[in-house]
């Protein structure tokens, strides 16, 4: 999508009050659907983007003839490969992992047109989230659910004109990290451990692709599992940057602070600390794939999406917060001030 059109139509969006996020209070978007409306049994997956190891994993999980527990009835049947143009590490899988999904039947298409008429819901897989605003939309306008997989979009402004579009069109959309799903996450979120959470240290790896914000790129999985059990609530951020690693503290509502370590040198992993009124404990490392699929396929049966469209641009806003509080030396940068400079970007 040209920029101009890009423009236009963020700023028609805007006109008519399809609600872009630009506040703390973005109560209007990732409306649900029509309850009535259900996805048909044995639904036609399609992925774009083969230039990532999840679009392997996803087929492998999806199109098992043993049929994994709750993740019958679904099945990938075309894909699309780019996918990165410009960042090697991608961009030079694509062959390979094009190779990897055809032994299980799916077929290549060469346009995103062409795999929409094909399938029933998108899995768009994409490394590069400078694309996804531009892929995003013919599935969306197409009425097709769509999960964009991490991260969402190479900017606020563009998560921002995606779930404009989710509106516009009424079709479904929602983006998540693996980490989200990871075994227990949810039990600690939902205060089963530790009681009401007042805090979080979370970290992850954190490598850096010139392309992208600094933690868009993979910083991305520790700041959503910060967010998965802080909740919303950022109002500020602060970032500590040197070479091989960053500190991002974040001030939450109610005087809660939350913390991510990005980890660029040394022994990485992913994992965490969660403080609550009853306890503290551990927070789970990766768990594999499916977690996060089983609830692709429960959002693609539904239309329910079960990451909110204002959680996601919250967790966007505290990135780019970072980002700013870097150029800035380390001053405290408030997420509101992120969602203004979207809009002036728009």
């Amino acid at each position: 999508m040209r920029k101009a059109d890009r423009r236009d139509f963020i700023r028609t969006a805007a006109i008519t009050g399809m609600g872009l996020g630009l506040t703390q209070s973005t109560s209007a978007l990732g409306s649900a659907p029509d309850k009535k409306q259900h996805a048909p049994a044995d639904v036609k997956v399609g992925i774009i983007g083969l230039d990532t190891s999840h679009s392997v994993a996803f087929t492998e999980s999806l199109n098992d003839p043993a049929g994994r527990p709750g993740l019958t009835g679904f099945k990938i049947v075309a894909a699309y490969p780019h996918g990165s143009r410009d960042i090697e590490s991608s961009s030079s899988r694509i062959p390979g992992y094009t190779e990897s999904v055809k032994k299980w039947g799916v077929e290549i298409v060469d346009s995103i047109d062409k795999l929409i008429a094909k399938v029933e819901v998108v899995l768009l897989e994409t490394n590069d989230g400078r694309l996804h605003l531009e892929q995003a939309l013919p599935v969306l306008k197409a009425g097709k659910r769509l999960f964009i997989d991490k991260p969402i979009a190479a900017s606020l402004a563009d998560a921002i004109a995606i779930f404009a579009a989710s509106k516009k069109y009424g079709t479904p959309v929602f983006s998540s990290s693996s980490l989200r799903y990871a075994a227990g996450m949810q039990d600690i979120a939902q205060g089963k451990r530790v009681g009401k959470i007042t805090g979080v240290d979370s970290f992850s790896p954190s490598p850096l692709e010139k392309t992208h914000p600094d933690l868009f790129w993979y910083g991305i999985h520790g700041v959503e599992a910060l967010f998965t059990v802080m909740g919303r609530g950022c109002t500020e951020v602060t970032r500590i940057h040197t070479e091989n690693f960053d500190v991002v503290a974040g001030t939450w509502s109610g005087n809660r602070i939350g913390t991510f370590r990005g980890i660029r040198s040394g022994k990485d992993g992913y994992g965490g600390t969660a403080f609550g009124e009853d306890g503290i404990t551990a927070m789970p490392a990766y768990s594999g794939y499916d977690p996060l699929l089983l609830q692709i396929v429960h959002f693609f049966r539904t239309g329910v999406p079960p990451v909110s469209a204002e959680e996601t641009l919250e967790i966007f806003a505290f990135m780019e917060a970072a980002d700013e509080s870097k150029r800035n030396g380390g001053c405290p940068v408030k997420l509101e001030s992120m969602f203004k400079k979207a809009q002036q970007k728009l």
